[in-house]
């Protein structure tokens, strides 16, 4: 029974996941949804940019410190290993959903305003091919397990879930960290700056590469050289050219 209440749990979070992930989207592209980053009642900005600090720190400390190795091995004392992942996930969906619920706009100063059609067009393409190397990353690595499905699944069907493995698949040979690029492509290709958008995508920057130092040390601890070596031949964020092997 508690396996398949696992999994029952597993679901209903992963679920919740994505319907909140599919908002973020249409959060950050001001499409569909009835609140996004530029739209909504307008507040004094002292209190916007309090608010809106507040609760990316929010987020950015709660998908930070959770990720880290040191708390799990403390939080499974407590929270059953098959659904430590799905746990995690919950809470910064709960963190994200927050954030996307109380944020404050700030339509004035814009930033930019790009007209031309074509440029447009650019950049509303560069904003789904963000989100689509995001995705596609996740399955690219093994996205059941980082959602927390594969394991509660692991724990009803009565199998151990194997040790991480490294690899590079596709567009890891290029990009150490393609899933942050997508968020950040995501966050920044639109033809309409405002300034609430711009601290949106300037703290959520911040908070990537804050969190990539974090999982980097982490990735080192767990793979050593061969984690060392890939980085010396591949980008962070961007794809610059391998170094040559002496």
């Amino acid at each position: 029974m508690g396996a398949v209440l696992s999994v029952l749990y597993g679901i209903v979070v992963y679920t919740f996941f994505l319907a909140t992930s599919l908002y973020v989207i249409g959060f950050a592209g001001n499409l569909v949804v009835p609140k996004s980053i530029d739209s909504g009642t307008s507040t004094p900005l002292a209190e916007a940019l309090i608010v809106n600090l507040l609760l990316l720190g929010l987020f950015a400390v709660q998908h930070s410190v959770m990720a880290r190795p040191a708390f799990k091995r403390r939080w499974t004392r407590i929270v059953p290993e098959p659904i430590e992942r799905s746990t995690y996930v919950l809470a910064a969906t709960l963190a994200l959903a927050l954030l996307l619920w109380q944020w404050r706009p700030i339509a004035d100063p814009v930033v930019w305003t790009v007209e031309d059609r074509a440029v447009v067009m650019v950049l509303h393409g560069v904003f789904w091919l963000g989100w689509t190397v995001l995705l596609t990353s996740t399955f690219l690595i093994n996205h059941l397990e980082m959602f927390g499905l594969r394991q509660v699944f692991a724990r009803l069907l009565g199998y151990a879930t194997p040790a991480p493995e490294f690899k590079t698949p596709l567009f890891y040979r290029h990009v150490r960290h393609p899933i942050y690029l997508g968020f950040l492509l995501g966050f920044w290709a639109t033809p309409h700056m405002t300034a609430g958008h711009l601290l949106f995508s300037a703290a959520t920057t911040g908070y990537i590469l804050i969190g990539i130092y974090f999982e980097e040390r982490d990735l080192i601890a767990q793979f050593g050289d061969r984690y060392r070596h890939y980085r010396e031949r591949v980008g962070k964020l961007l794809p610059w050219p391998r170094k040559a092997h002496r």
